[in-house]
């Protein structure tokens, strides 16, 4: 019996190359795959589907251009549909990520994944017309496929489209999630005060949901930075300039009739860039898109800190607020309980943190950017979308599984909120600061509260001591 056949020969400009019997690449990609064995970790899967997108606007705007034919067009849309179809579905992506294997760490143009893509789609196409897999007839990779475009617009154009879409699918809607909360908690707390802390020492009371009001507002403003992050990738698409950004052996009106099918195929509204040299010799705006997603992971790790830190305890810490127990918190110390879905954030903030050096790296002129190309394209897009990811998963989970569940601990709140010494700041207009200060000290001195000192030592009457010591009244002075 004959042994199957486990590759096939392709081809390509620099001639032929084995490659496995049953992937849908060819020869170039290939070559790739010897070429770069780095991460051992292709590009993710949003790239690959905006690029399924991204052809598929290519091959229909070239047809209505009367560049490209009926057969041809639809041949290849049909091909690109295919693609984006499966990768859309989490159940069948595997299966198609596997056609698309070229490293991360790969030519900084990232013309490997195009020309992966574009072998991907003339093979299925090809197979779609009834040919033999790597016929490259009756589509050809470059001259079909690939007509109208270079890597170097059809990457950039990619991971944009890439990153817009994950930030209107996932990255919005979790922080939206996350935003209201933190507005239900601000709502549910606002009746409790407690003491405020700055410099991590007693300060004037302020009320708890006060704290969660801001936390909320710090949400609703990182909605509004990744509102711009979005606008920062979608509004200067560099598909058109083809090389180096002069548009050669490209239509003149093709770059803004992709862009238009795109915002149609995405629900994102893409535009052509108005100066292809600047959208293709940098990544300025990638670098504003992560900037933005750098401050919302700031914002998280101050709102999640901030929870870990009035929750700690329970009996010998502040512990104002009882955060979900969701798993056990030691090994070795039973009953132990540990704020595990703050340290979560915490890590995903810092990783965005540094991802946010790594992209604006990859555009530094003189190393990630040089002359009429950014050449560190794929670190820059795995590295984006990696953040958008982060940030997207983590707001969802701390909302559902954190910030819903989070009780306010009335009884130790109303506790340190009478023993604070700060409470003599309420006396400084009667008194004046320096006898307000000297009660304060006294107080810590005698180890009594403001209230108790002064009615001790009849420095006020019990009456407008009340008033004086609302701490209620404090914390909505006008």
């Amino acid at each position: 019996m004959a042994k199957r056949k486990t590759t096939r020969t392709e081809r390509d400009s620099m001639g032929t190359m084995d490659v496995p019997a049953d992937v849908l690449y060819g020869a170039t990609t290939q070559r790739a795959v010897l070429n770069f064995p780095i991460a051992h970790r292709p590009l993710p899967w949003e790239v690959i589907h905006a690029f399924a997108l991204l052809k598929h606007a290519c091959a229909d705007s070239n047809h209505a251009l009367k560049q490209l034919d009926a057969r041809h067009s639809k041949l290849i849309t049909k091909a690109c549909d295919e693609v984006a179809d499966m990768l859309d579905d989490s159940l069948s992506r595997d299966d198609m990520m596997r056609h698309f294997p070229v490293d991360v760490y790969q030519t900084g143009s990232g013309t490997s994944t195009n020309m992966n893509v574009n072998e991907v789609v003339s093979n299925i196409a090809c197979i779609g017309a009834g040919k033999k897999i790597g016929a490259q007839d009756p589509v050809h990779p470059n001259d079909h496929v690939n007509m109208g475009q270079s890597s170097n617009d059809t990457f950039p154009t990619a991971m944009q489209v890439a990153a817009a879409v994950q930030i209107k699918r996932t990255l919005l809607p979790a922080l939206k999630t996350l935003a209201k909360s933190l507005r239900r908690k601000a709502k549910q707390f606002d009746g409790i005060v407690k003491i405020g802390r700055t410099h991590m020492q007693d300060a004037t009371p302020i009320r708890l949901g006060q704290e969660f009001s801001g936390y909320a507002d710090q949400i609703d403003r990182g909605i509004t930075r990744a509102q711009a992050a979005l606008e920062s990738l979608a509004s200067n698409l560099p598909l058109g300039g083809t090389a180096v950004g002069t548009g050669i052996n490209t239509h003149r009106r093709f770059g803004s009739m992709v862009a238009s099918r795109l915002s149609k195929a995405t629900g994102v509204r893409f535009k052509e860039a108005a100066n292809h040299f600047e959208a293709q010799h940098t990544r300025d705006c990638v670098v504003d898109a992560h900037g933005h997603l750098k401050t919302i992971a700031v914002s998280l790790s101050k709102i999640a800190s901030d929870v870990r830190f009035m929750g700690c305890g329970p009996r010998c810490g502040i512990h104002e607020l009882e955060l979900p127990a969701i798993q056990p918190g030691s090994s070795i110390m039973p009953g132990k309980v540990n704020p595990v879905l703050v340290e979560s954030i915490m890590q995903v903030s810092m990783r965005v943190m540094g991802n946010d050096v790594a992209v604006a790296c990859g555009n530094v002129g003189g190393s990630g950017s040089i002359m009429d190309l950014t050449l560190a394209m794929p670190m820059m897009a795995d590295t984006l979308l990696e953040s958008i990811r982060l940030i997207a998963n983590g707001s969802a989970v701390f909302a559902e599984d954190c910030v819903d569940g989070l009780k306010a601990d009335r009884q130790s709140i109303a506790a340190t909120v009478e023993r604070s010494l700060m409470l003599a700041t309420a006396l400084a207009p009667v008194l004046g600061y320096n006898e307000a200060a000297r009660i304060a000290k006294a107080a810590h001195a005698e180890g009594c509260t403001i209230r108790a000192y002064c009615l001790e030592h009849d420095l006020l009457p019990a009456d407008e001591l009340d008033t004086l010591l609302d701490v209620t009244a404090m914390t909505h002075p006008h």
